[in-house]
């Protein structure tokens, strides 16, 4: 079982929630000039990248005996052992998974993503489909999924040019525990004040369709993509993009399954085993609440906390989850 160091990013965007939330008083001393983090003396992160396999931002593992060896290292030491026999002939060597926690102290851009076919063509990329769990938000706290009548590409781009385009946009509240599930192609946008888990395709491609007219540090507006996004965006209007489920509390509850992963949301006050004898894939833990204590097959125990995800390698037979305070976990896999 693998933990790993944050990689922290910060955007125009970014809140001060993230240390608190992980429990940390200040980035780890691997953090100081790594990747686009910004200055501590700032105290804003707008995300963290928690399991990465993106170029230049590969995850390090933080425990155990691999401590220091990145997610790319471990694919090439434990291959399918790590991955599963199924990802491993679907993906090759490539983690196909990207997690982060997201702080939003002011509101993203309006977004886009591309599928498969149209990253690799474009950019010899991963599409990117994504999934959106709400940790907690603020009371007028929001979020943009989807249309809310229907238009299309032509008029979209007309409104993009007379800043109209969230006159169309589905616009929802949110609280804690709303989830939002994000097939490439759905246009969409994280609001103030929430603070999401974001499950997505190992991929880094987003077109940004509007942003508010607001400038950078240097006083620049940031670029958009409206050609490109306007061949990637999925125009079908549905009457509701929020995903419903009911939460039983110590049992593994599904919210998302497609192609790239299958989600579960545990909510645990006592101890739940899971079962992984027949699936071919790696698992991934989110704590977003609590604690607990992971055993598994092998009488390997891990601690885990809020704010900190653990990687199972596919080679897991079996887990249990001892919760040492009530917890909550997202329980992701790839189940094709």
């Amino acid at each position: 079982m693998f933990t790993f160091e944050p990689v922290f990013k910060d955007y125009i965007w970014g809140g001060s929630a993230m240390l608190l939330f992980k429990g940390l008083s200040d980035v780890p001393d691997s953090q100081s000039g790594h990747s686009e983090y910004l200055s501590m003396q700032h105290k804003t992160i707008a995300e963290s990248w928690e399991l990465s396999h993106i170029d230049k931002n590969f995850s390090i593992v933080a425990n155990g005996s691999m401590t220091g060896q990145t997610i790319d290292d471990l694919i090439i030491n434990f291959g399918e052992h790590l991955l599963g026999k199924n990802v491993k002939k679907r993906f090759g060597h490539t983690f196909p998974l990207l997690i982060k926690f997201i702080d939003a102290n002011d509101n993203l851009s309006i977004q886009v993503h591309p599928n498969d076919q149209l990253a690799q063509q474009r950019h010899q990329s991963f599409g990117k489909t994504e999934m959106w769990y709400v940790v907690k938000a603020t009371p007028d706290a929001f979020l943009y999924s989807g249309f809310s009548q229907q238009i299309d590409a032509d008029e979209y781009v007309r409104r993009i040019k007379d800043n109209r385009i969230l006159d169309v946009l589905k616009k929802y509240s949110v609280k804690a525990g709303d989830v939002f599930f994000l097939p490439a192609g759905r246009i969409h946008a994280i609001g103030s004040g929430c603070f999401v888990a974001e499950i997505q395709q190992t991929s880094n491609i987003t077109y940004r369709i509007y942003d508010y007219k607001r400038k950078d540090a240097s006083g620049n507006e940031r670029p958009l993509h409206t050609e490109w996004a306007k061949d990637a965006i999925d125009y079908t209007v549905y009457p509701d993009y929020k995903t419903h489920y009911n939460s039983i509390e110590n049992e593994a509850v599904k919210l998302v399954q497609c192609p790239y992963f299958t989600t579960n949301l545990l909510n645990i006050t006592l101890p739940i085993h899971r079962n992984y004898a027949s699936l071919e894939s790696f698992i991934i833990y989110i704590c977003t609440r609590g604690r607990a204590i992971l055993t598994d097959n092998k009488s390997n125990t891990l601690p885990i906390r809020q704010g900190q995800v653990v990687l199972i390698p596919a080679n897991t037979n079996h887990l249990t989850l001892e919760p040492t305070e009530p917890a909550t976990f997202l329980e992701t896999y790839i189940d094709d």
